[in-house]
């Protein structure tokens, strides 16, 4: 039953980003940066959590999981260190995933030649 919870919370978060770039004028990259922020403001106001405990990955992985790890870390950061927590906690909470996005990519540009599309 995980599976399917996954599915259908990751698959919604898909469906939403396809329609809003099907029907606004939106790029990919605007799209990117409104799940993101909505990740962290969803987080901040208490939404996301219950969202990622019904749909596990499905909520985790796909873009605002990234913005609810940024907000995890920075509120769990704050409470330990203060201030100086709320811009250290993000980046520390997430280092592991960007390096890993990092490296695979890279390992892949190693092992496959690149082409551009035409």
């Amino acid at each position: 039953m995980d599976y399917v919870r996954a599915f259908i919370v990751g698959g919604a978060i898909c469906v939403i980003g396809q329609l809003l770039m099907d029907g606004t004028k939106l790029t990919p990259a605007h799209v990117l940066v409104l799940f993101v922020t909505s990740g962290v403001v969803l987080t901040a106001l208490g939404i996301y959590e219950p969202i990622v405990d019904f749909g596990g990955a499905g909520a985790t992985v796909p873009l605002p999981g990234f913005g609810y790890a940024l907000a995890k870390g920075a509120i769990k950061a704050t409470k330990a260190n203060g201030i100086l927590g709320a811009f250290t906690g993000g980046v520390t909470a997430t280092a592991g995933g960007v390096a890993a996005a990092i490296f695979f990519g890279y390992l892949m540009s190693v092992l496959f030649t690149p082409k551009s599309k035409k």
